[in-house]
């Protein structure tokens, strides 16, 4: 196994313990690897609401930042650079249940992306839902990555 794929699993067992994860209640895990699946999920805490006693929309917004980035990135290798761009989050109901949103990109949108890249830098735009165990939605997050191929270095 090489240095990279090491660090990659390292780093897929580890994110739970990232601070705006651990100290929001966030809970992290990865699902598959092949394809690269993440699924989070929030509980309701005294620590995690707002005023109004419901979820809090930072940590709302905080449980889908950066998994479809990571996707992308471990999808597309070394040759590609990946950024998250943009992103707005869509607050639909106010709640207090457990929610969760899953991460999941398919072999054909990963390839739509690559060849896109090709021609330059792209902007493919995902789609999440937060949504509880009865599959109520209560937010809805899109996310803009900026993806492109590196420039070879000329010697």
């Amino acid at each position: 196994m090489s240095f990279r794929e090491r660090w990659r699993r390292i780093l897929r067992r580890m994110i739970w313990i990232y601070p705006p994860f651990l100290f929001s209640g966030i809970r992290v895990k990865c699902l598959s690897q092949d394809p690269l699946v993440y699924r989070t999920t929030l509980k309701k805490r005294f620590w995690n609401q707002n005023a109004v006693g419901t979820h809090f929309g930072g940590s709302l917004y905080s449980m889908t930042d950066p998994f479809y980035m990571l996707i992308m990135m471990e999808s597309l290798g070394t040759d590609y650079i990946v950024w998250d761009q943009a992103s707005n989050i869509e607050f639909i109901k106010a709640g207090k249940k457990p929610v969760s949103a899953r991460f999941e990109l398919s072999k054909t949108q990963i390839e739509e992306v690559r060849r896109d890249a090709e021609n330059g830098p792209t902007r493919p735009v995902f789609t999440v839902e937060i949504k509880d165990d009865e599959g109520i939605v209560y937010a809805r997050v899109h996310k803009t990555l900026y993806v492109r191929k590196k420039r070879r270095e000329t010697a």
